[in-house]
């Protein structure tokens, strides 16, 4: 499974995090990945071209709102995580804390999803599926 992290979350997260999975997995930062300024609808597009599974990590709870996002995400079949108001709040190291050991669970939800689930992910760890 290949994770991608937004610029709602530190790389350094994505980076350590990479380290704990490979080779099994991966996890990227879109920093990492493209240019920083490059719009949502065009990177989800690219990771479709280049992954074949990707597992989108975004602490904005507003994206799925948006309608050009809703209809970039449906058209690649992403699944996407989206950590609840608190996670964007919290400070580095325990949202590293706490992104690391709600991780296992993360991974484990998305191996086993269909393309284009949702789910909603608590400060406190807890797994939720949207759709």
């Amino acid at each position: 499974m290949n994770f991608f992290f937004d610029n709602t979350l530190a790389p350094k997260i994505a980076r350590g995090l990479n380290q704990f999975v490979q080779p099994e997995h991966s996890v990227v930062h879109l920093k990492d990945a493209f240019e920083p300024n490059d719009e949502d609808e065009y990177w989800l597009s690219e990771l479709a071209k280049r992954l074949e599974r990707v597992a989108i990590v975004t602490a904005d709870v507003h994206i799925e709102r948006n309608p050009h996002l809703i209809q970039a995400w449906g058209e690649t079949g992403h699944t996407i995580f989206f950590l609840k108001p608190g996670w964007a709040d919290m400070p580095f190291w325990l949202q590293t804390q706490k992104l690391t050991t709600s991780f296992p669970a993360m991974l484990a939800a998305a191996s086993d999803a269909h393309a284009r689930a949702a789910f909603l992910v608590s400060p406190n760890g807890r797994i939720r599926q949207l759709r």
